[in-house]
Formats: C-alpha cells, sequence, structure tokens
C-alpha cells in the first residue's frame, strides 16, 4: 500500500485510497501508458506540427555506424491514394476516360513524363525534378487479395504480413534485432523521427513501441536550457510508485531527446519559403533537423486525406499540388547545404483506389497504386515495372498488382542503406522477395558472426507464482544476466556460468537472494560479446 502523504497531491488517486496488489497482474508499460492516452512521453511540438521520435533502436544503431550518411525520408499518403488520377496512363486513355467520365484527366491537362504516362498539370513542380533524372515511379504496388480495410491493409503495409496478424513492423523488428541492448544503451540522437500520424505499426517491437512524443519548439528550447527532469527518487515503494517512476522516466528520456531534436532545428534556417499546407510544413521541418546536423537516418511523414469516395478532384488536387510543391522545396532546400545526394523519399499508401468512378464523383477502396520515389541518387528518372491493364480486374473489381510492396522494402533496406540481403529476409519475417533496379547501388556491409537477437529468444515469464526469465539459447556458451531497477542501479546478478544450448530458465528471486518489490525492472543478457536487454514485471 502506498504512503499518499509523501506524493505531490495532484499525484494522489483520490476515490479509491490504495491500489490493490493485484493490479500489477494486468499492468504493463503499453496497456498503461495507453490507459492514460498518451502515445509515449510528452506532447510536444515542432513548428506547429506534431511530432514523434522513435526510441533507441537497433535499426537507427546499424544505420549510425555505418559508413554511408543515406537517409529515407517516408512519405505516407494516408486514405487509399487513387494511382490512376495521379500516375495517368495515356497509353490506354480511351478505356481510363470511359471508366471514368466525369473525374478523368483531359490530355491537355497533362504534364507528360514520356509519351505513355502523365501526371496532372497541377503537379508541374515536379517537371524539373523529372527532367532532372529525380524521380521514379513504380507500377502498381500491391500484395495478392488486397485488403480494403483502412486499419488492416494499413496494419499490413507496416507489418509485412498479409496472413497472419502479425503484431510488430518491420522498422520495430530491425530495431530489435540489430539493437538488443536499447533499454540500457540508447543512442545519443533519435534514429527515427515520425511526424504527423502517431503509433503506426511500423515501430512495433515485440517488447515496446519504438514511436514516442517530444514537445514544440519553445518547450524543447525551455526543457533543453534548464534541464527541468522529473524526480526519479522520491517516489513510494509501492505498484503506484512502480508506474509513477516508468512514467517519470520514460519522460526523462523523451526530454533528452527533445533537447537533441531542439538543438538541430533551431541551428539550421529553412532557405526556400515552403506553402502552408500539410506535407508542406512538416518536410520543412525535417529539411531544418537534417540541416542541422541531427544524425537521424529515417523520418516518416504524413499526408492525410486520400480517402477520396466524394468530390475528389477538388480533394485530390491539394493533395497533390501539396505533395509536388513540397518535393520541389524541400530538394532545392537541401541543396542549400550539399545535402541533397543523401536523401531518398518514397511514398507508400494503404490501397489505392477503384478503376472506375463512384456514383459521387470519387472513387472507392481499391488496390495497385504507384509508389514514387524522389531523389538524385536514383540516377535518371523512369518507370520500374509493368503498368496494371486497367480493364483487368480481380474478382472484387480491383486492378491486378504487378509488384509486391514488400519488393520496395527489400530494396530500398538493400541498395540504399547497404544492408546485407540475409539480414533483409529476416526483418521481412523470413521471406525473399524481388531486388527491383531502382538506380542506386552499394556494396553489402561486411556484419560479424554473432548471436543476434533474433536467434536468442527470451523473455520473462510468470508461472505457479514464481517470475522466471526463459532463454532459448542457440548454442552452450557463457551467460552473464544482472538485474536493474528501472533508474539503472544494479540491484544483483542472476547468472554468471555456462548455459547449455536449449531453453533454460531462471528464478530471478531465488537467484537474487533479496527482497524485491513488486514492480517493474530491467534485466541485461551478455553473451558472445552481445547485450540484451529487456524490461520485465515482478509479481
Amino acid at each position: 500500500m502506498c504512503d499518499h502523504k509523501h506524493l505531490p497531491k495532484k499525484e494522489v488517486d483520490s476515490g479509491k485510497g490504495h491500489i490493490h496488489d493485484q493490479e500489477h497482474h494486468m499492468w504493463n508499460r503499453r496497456s498503461f501508458i495507453q490507459a492514460l492516452g498518451l502515445a509515449g512521453a510528452g506532447s510536444m511540438m515542432l513548428a506547429n506540427a506534431q511530432i514523434t521520435a522513435s526510441k533507441p533502436s537497433p535499426l537507427s544503431v546499424a544505420l549510425n555506424e555505418s559508413e554511408t550518411d543515406r537517409i529515407l525520408v517516408i512519405i505516407r499518403l494516408k486514405g487509399g491514394n487513387d494511382g490512376l488520377n495521379t500516375i495517368v496512363p495515356v497509353y490506354d486513355y480511351d478505356n481510363y476516360a470511359n471508366l471514368r467520365p466525369t473525374i478523368r484527366h483531359n490530355q491537355g491537362d497533362l504534364m507528360m513524363l514520356n509519351a505513355d504516362f502523365g501526371v496532372p498539370d497541377y503537379m508541374n513542380s515536379l517537371e524539373s525534378i523529372w527532367g532532372e533524372g529525380q524521380m521514379k515511379v513504380i507500377h502498381g504496388v500491391g500484395y495478392p487479395q488486397q485488403n480494403l480495410s483502412h486499419f488492416r491493409s494499413s496494419d499490413i503495409w507496416a507489418s509485412t504480413d498479409d496472413i497472419n496478424n502479425e503484431q510488430t513492423g518491420w522498422w520495430g523488428r530491425y530495431f530489435e534485432d540489430l539493437y538488443p541492448d536499447y533499454i540500457v544503451n540508447p543512442p545519443e540522437v533519435p534514429p527515427a523521427i515520425q511526424i504527423g500520424s502517431v503509433g503506426n505499426l511500423i515501430f512495433e517491437g515485440s517488447d515496446s513501441n519504438y514511436a514516442f512524443s517530444v514537445a514544440n519548439p519553445e518547450q524543447l528550447a525551455l526543457v533543453a536550457e534548464s534541464g527541468t527532469l522529473h524526480d526519479v527518487l522520491d517516489v513510494p515503494d509501492c505498484v503506484y510508485g512502480d508506474k509513477l517512476l516508468f512514467l517519470r522516466s520514460t519522460a526523462n528520456t523523451t526530454f533528452t531527446y527533445a533537447g537533441v531534436i531542439n538543438d538541430a532545428y533551431t541551428s539550421a534556417v529553412n532557405s526556400v519559403e515552403y506553402d502552408d499546407a500539410e506535407l508542406s510544413n512538416q518536410l520543412a521541418i525535417c529539411a531544418r533537423m537534417i540541416k542541422g546536423g541531427l544524425g537521424t537516418k529515417v523520418y516518416m511523414v504524413t499526408l492525410n486525406g486520400f480517402d477520396t469516395h466524394a468530390e475528389q478532384p477538388e480533394v485530390h488536387q491539394a493533395l497533390l499540388t501539396d505533395l509536388a510543391n513540397s518535393i520541389r522545396n524541400f530538394y532545392t532546400d537541401l541543396e542549400d547545404m550539399g545535402m541533397q545526394n543523401e536523401v531518398l523519399c518514397m511514398t507508400i499508401s494503404e490501397f489505392g483506389r477503384r478503376p472506375y468512378e463512384n456514383g459521387s464523383t470519387g472513387t472507392d477502396h481499391g488496390a495497385a497504386s504507384p509508389v514514387m520515389l524522389f531523389g538524385p541518387e536514383l540516377n535518371g528518372s523512369g518507370f520500374v515495372g509493368d503498368h496494371p491493364n486497367i480493364t483487368q480486374w480481380d474478382m472484387n473489381d480491383n486492378l491486378i498488382p504487378s509488384a509486391d510492396f514488400r519488393d520496395v522494402y527489400s530494396s530500398v533496406l538493400t541498395s540504399w542503406f547497404c544492408l546485407d540481403p540475409s539480414v533483409v529476409s529476416n526483418i521481412l519475417l523470413d521471406q525473399q522477395y524481388e531486388q527491383l533496379d531502382l538506380g542506386f547501388t552499394c556494396s553489402t556491409l561486411d556484419t560479424p558472426d554473432m548471436i543476434s537477437s533474433s536467434r536468442l529468444k527470451h523473455g520473462g515469464v510468470y508461472r505457479d507464482g514464481i517470475d522466471y526469465i526463459e532463454i532459448d539459447m542457440p548454442i552452450t556458451a557463457h551467460m552473464g544476466i544482472k538485474l536493474f531497477d528501472i533508474i539503472g542501479r544494479e540491484v544483483g546478478t542472476i547468472a554468471n556460468e555456462l548455459v547449455f544450448a536449449g531453453r533454460q530458465s531462471f528464478d530471478i528471486r531465488s537467484r537474487i537472494n533479496a527482497r524485491l518489490s513488486l514492480g517493474q525492472y530491467v534485466y541485461r543478457i551478455s553473451t558472445g560479446g552481445q547485450f540484451y536487454s529487456k524490461s520485465i514485471l515482478l509479481h
């Protein structure tokens, strides 16, 4: 039971009086944060745009330690972009026009990319991008038996799993595999930045969601200058205190990254004037952080509004105009610092639209939409793959995809970030995907032969009233396991011995042989020169 007289008045759970011990059976970090309506810790803004930064992750560490300075900006076209009205198939214009008598683009209103395809002329900001060889279009990207739910299809694009209900994302799995010790040994800079939508499955790992919220520029500056952090020492020794301690510790980490982000953001300026529009504002922030030397390798921004069931011509024009203008301004801005060659932009959308218009001057959920890539390192503009036949549909009246979205992911990870194909396959759920020629190449970096977190499975188990750490050892090896409290103080040693191959269980309390309070802890495994850490709740 908590001694509430030691708590700040507003932190006392008035009306309840105490928290029953059995509550800890149902409590974990994710459910507690979700119950409070938090997407991380803190709620900050940069230039009036919501921004989140990923927690320490393996992907970023691997990228930060690699020889490449390359950066990826994922542009999420949220809602399902209509590909036929974005990249217009002029080679089959009669069929296109018949399917869309009201919402079609007239041929005279197109900016032709080549003899077969054009974009609407309100996207003419891309004319110089295309003309200078800095744009590629991958035709008909999707997956078999396209799901038409926004939520489920977004999860499929984030998890790469269109069959099972996979609850981790490809970036989250990469993070865990390449940086398994992130809880104990976080990087100095945020490895990924997410602006716009929060909580996308793409950053979800098996133990944590790697995205968290940070503050606006003024709040960032105040935190960075004053060093005001939450007290993690004067908290009660009970379940409520454990929860309070976790939230305060997470907030402290957020503030630490907030200062780093703010330093980069305020040390650079935009050299071009961006439009006052959703995506333009987000890419303007990204440009300042990149130019300010933040060191982050992956950014994700979101342009919302592509669910165009009605009045599509007006809505789509505003969205695609923002996309085209912001891309042009973004690369012009980066060019001011000579950093344009280091950045690749890639659009994604959860699905496309039907080939024919509906009765509300719009289009309904469909499949097979183009992915657009931007950047000087593409080494020439052009098209990748075959455009879907717009008169040949599946049983649900959808276009049939001609490229798998995981082909795109695999190609970017392998050819842009120079990651070993075997590692990429592991992150993409042990599947092999086709490598697309996107115009850039690099030699594969050598990786050491070691136990990876993907093969060293471990976690906390509560069984028959006892808390265990269970580890599936792939080989016989010496292993050390230490237990830490939530603020990083070493509590004791659980193991320091030769551990045989197979599943091994370690009774935490009997191994520590000391009184352990209920609540959150962190254990750290060391073996084969590698470290693996994870949080655990003791009952």
